[in-house]
């Protein structure tokens, strides 16, 4: 079966993906397995300065997934460049680099460094931070906001950029639109639903930042539903994710829309979720008559 996919003229051998935040930059999963057996690996949030993130404890365990308010703790773009790039050129998968900042200027930065940067294919664009210089509010809200900050970065990419968009909105096709107004190349969503967790015996919020974002089998309908609602509004490639556990969650995912899949909490339940997934794929799409994996995205029978 082929199951080869292509997004903005970059070919993955599968349509798999890790997820920003859920795999680090690969190492200590490579302890696990061959991690080159991947479609692709999305960093972790890079910004220019090296962050620590939020105080703990910064993550809760739901019936369904995790909350999360990390904090985008990463090394910083200089340091992702000496510490964590040489390993990533000596794997045979495609390295997307997700990026992340508080204005403006923060992005186009980080877009012109990380496009020089050899063993990267593609870019990210993480627009759910919060955009200091107004007020506060998460750059991927507003429609407008969002083919502003595409625009911006778009003229300093030199890789293809993926425009990651958050569930957090009046419309998702709106701002997949404005997204691909604004010149990305592909899409990818659903990021993380906002939600918090409380502990009934001391009556306070188990994060530390009170909220944080839900990801896990809790969001998949939301995901899936999203996905489909930004296909029918663009022509650019989506990047489908939000609970996808199984090889099945793929082909549910591909079928609505996504040309590929980013594959998150189910790396941190289970260190070889990833592989599992890639190698049950073949098997189950088999066993639906499919030869070409390709062929199923956007086939849904909804009309």
């Amino acid at each position: 079966m082929n199951t080869k996919v292509t997004i903005a003229g970059v070919e993955f051998k599968n349509p798999i993906i890790t997820a920003s935040g859920t795999f680090g930059f690969g190492k200590e999963y490579s302890e696990f397995y061959d991690i080159s057996v991947l479609g692709g690996i999305c960093t972790k949030g890079l910004t220019l300065e090296r962050r620590e993130g939020n105080k703990s404890p910064r993550i809760a365990e739901t019936n369904m997934g995790i909350i999360n308010s990390v904090g985008l703790q990463n090394p910083g773009i200089d340091g992702f460049i000496k510490e964590d790039v040489p390993f990533l050129d000596s794997l045979d998968t495609v390295v997307i680099a997700n990026i992340a900042g508080n204005t403006e200027q923060d992005y186009t930065a980080l877009a012109e460094k990380v496009s020089a940067i050899k063993a990267v294919d593609m870019v990210e664009l993480n627009i759910s931070c919060p955009n200091v210089k107004a007020g506060g509010m998460a750059f991927g809200v507003l429609p407008q906001s969002v083919e502003n900050i595409t625009k911006a970065v778009k003229k300093y990419c030199k890789k293809p950029l993926i425009v990651k968009l958050s569930p957090n909105v009046a419309n998702i096709a709106d701002n997949a639109r404005s997204a691909e107004n604004g010149g990305a190349d592909a899409i990818s969503l659903i990021n993380t639903v906002a939600g918090m967790a409380v502990d009934y015996r001391t009556r306070k919020p188990i994060l530390a930042n009170v909220s944080g974002g839900l990801s896990g089998p809790a969001i998949k309908p939301i995901a899936l539903k999203m996905v489909h609602e930004a296909y029918k509004a663009v022509k650019i490639p989506i990047i489908g994710m939000g609970g996808i556990m199984c090889a099945e969650d793929v082909l549910e995912f591909m079928i609505v829309g996504a040309s590929a899949v980013q594959v998150g909490s189910a790396n941190i339940f289970d260190p070889q979720a990833a592989q599992r997934i890639v190698n049950d794929l073949t098997t189950v799409a088999k066993s639906c008559n499919i030869d070409n994996i390709s062929d199923i995205v956007g086939t849904l029978k909804w009309q």
